[in-house]
């Protein structure tokens, strides 16, 4: 990427046409490169633009001729008598990442669903995605209390090595006051912040060579089946993920405690 694109603006915008919804189809293959019995079909972007739910075009500059470089889709949800909104797919190009891209992707997120009147958005990520999950919880301020095992079977994606999707699901409390600070750029829990760390589970910087090496990808099963264990052990004790840390080598770092604020359904 040169510097030229990376200086251009990045505009979000809402997505209602099927051709848009032929770009999202384009870049799903292009970011994750699913087989084709993987990918999420046009009719479902569709149904989520018709059904309550979004679907958001990332551009870089103004151009209107241009193509998106991501995306974001979301499905409204129901659950224990609380709507809210699942954002299924978050996906930049990766010509395109480290651009903050996801993160404006998410905050158009938030803002469509508080003018709508929703005050949750739930998602599911990979535990050993180091990058993504610092986003998720340092810098947007979700909180994790549930893991599902093997959560969509298996993956026809590289990114995912051969492992099973196992995922851990963030909730998004779009008006508590943990969220409000992060999106303030305030100390998160772990970083400035004193909060009392109860367990720590950790993720090293190898995961990702591990996970794409035939001889290596045992080691990486330890890890996510070690880490599943921990993690499921303390969310059956009340503990949330509250914060989380990286290292100069690039290692994670879940930390766990008690939440504070009563959001809950």
């Amino acid at each position: 990427m040169n510097e030229t694109s990376q200086a251009k603006p990045i505009h979000i915008k809402s997505f209602t046409e099927l051709e848009q919804f032929d770009q999202c189809v384009a870049l799903e293959e292009a970011i994750w490169g699913y087989d084709p019995a993987d990918m999420i079909p046009r009719r479902m972007f569709l149904l989520a633009s018709r059904i309550g739910g979004q679907v958001l075009g990332a551009f870089s500059g103004d151009s209107p001729d241009a193509a998106p470089i991501g995306f974001a889709m979301a499905l409204p949800g129901f659950h224990n008598g609380h709507s809210y909104l699942h954002s299924h797919m978050v996906g930049v190009l990766a010509e395109h990442r480290n651009r903050g891209i996801a993160h404006a992707l998410k905050l158009a997120q938030r803002e469509d669903a508080l003018a709508r009147g929703f005050d949750l958005m739930e998602w599911t990520f990979d535990p050993l995605e180091i990058k993504n999950a610092h986003l998720n919880i340092a810098k947007l301020g979700v909180i994790v209390r549930r893991y599902k095992h093997n959560f969509y079977g298996p993956s026809s994606s590289p990114l995912q090595g051969g492992l099973p999707t196992d995922r851990v699901y963030a909730e998004w409390w779009l008006r508590s006051r943990r969220v409000e600070r992060a999106l303030h750029g305030e100390p998160q829990p772990g970083e400035s912040q004193p909060i009392e760390v109860i367990e720590r589970v950790d993720v090293p910087s190898e995961i990702y060579a591990w996970k794409a090496s035939d001889t290596q990808r045992s080691t990486a099963r330890e890890v996510q089946a070690r880490n599943a264990q921990a993690l499921e052990s303390a969310f059956a004790r009340n503990l949330a993920v509250l914060g989380y840390q990286r290292n100069q080598r690039g290692d994670g770092q879940f930390l766990l405690g008690t939440w504070d604020e009563d959001h809950h359904y």
